[in-house]
């Protein structure tokens, strides 16, 4: 997995969204001395800050510091870091919206289109995630070098085998939570899954409940 093809990736999965109607605004990724980020939005330390989601939410939506904007007003994140070839550090995030503001104003459009079944439901928990690979903080078990963090949990983090592609990512992102859409648009949301980034989880994490990609 290289610079290049993390870049073109991202690109794609942002066309693929545009093209089936699920990314409702974008940002195409930018380049620059091996950082690839959100188009001149590359502050991230809003969602690191001790204040409640629904203000985390609303900074990065006004400040459009995302890749994608979903029909739902989730927003994803892809940012990576590389030293030449090689990955030094990433963050991949996804933050649903904690309301959905579209839907309450024409809920006529949404509860007649399949395309939003899986987003509309009362009893939905909206939860951000994210899938970090820091390997300067590195602690075995304690702070894995590749984790998968749910909700704002300071000291969750989920060892991951392998830090994640943009194409593993937004495949993780649609079949569970935009399932019905990813069904329909199959051959649109086709994500080549083949290519991954190296190992670098520590045997002792392996012993303990991790993901893992084959």
């Amino acid at each position: 997995m290289t610079p290049h093809k993390t870049f073109q990736q991202i690109s794609e999965i942002t066309s693929k969204l545009v093209s089936v109607s699920l990314s409702v605004e974008q940002n195409f990724p930018s380049s620059k001395n091996g950082i690839i980020y959100i188009s001149e939005k590359n502050d991230s330390a809003i969602v690191l800050k001790n204040i409640p989601y629904r203000e985390v939410y609303s900074a990065l939506d006004r400040k459009k510091n995302y890749n994608i904007k979903m029909v739902d007003g989730a927003l994803i994140q892809f940012m990576y870091q590389f030293n030449g070839e090689e990955l030094i550090r990433s963050r991949l995030a996804f933050f649903p919206s904690p309301d959905l503001e579209e839907f309450q104003n024409n809920s006529e459009v949404y509860e007649t289109d399949e395309l939003y079944a899986d987003v509309i439901h009362q009893n939905i928990v909206t939860t951000p995630l994210r899938f970090d690979y820091d390997p300067e903080s590195f602690e075995k078990v304690r702070h894995p070098s590749s984790h998968f963090t749910i909700g704002q949990y300071q000291n969750c983090r989920i060892p991951v085998a392998v830090p994640m592609t943009p194409n593993h990512f937004i495949d993780f992102i649609l079949r569970n939570f935009y399932n019905t859409a990813h069904t329909k648009f199959s051959d649109n949301l086709n994500f080549d899954l083949s290519t991954l980034f190296q190992k670098t989880i520590h045997e002792d994490e392996e012993k303990i409940l991790h993901l893992n990609i084959n």
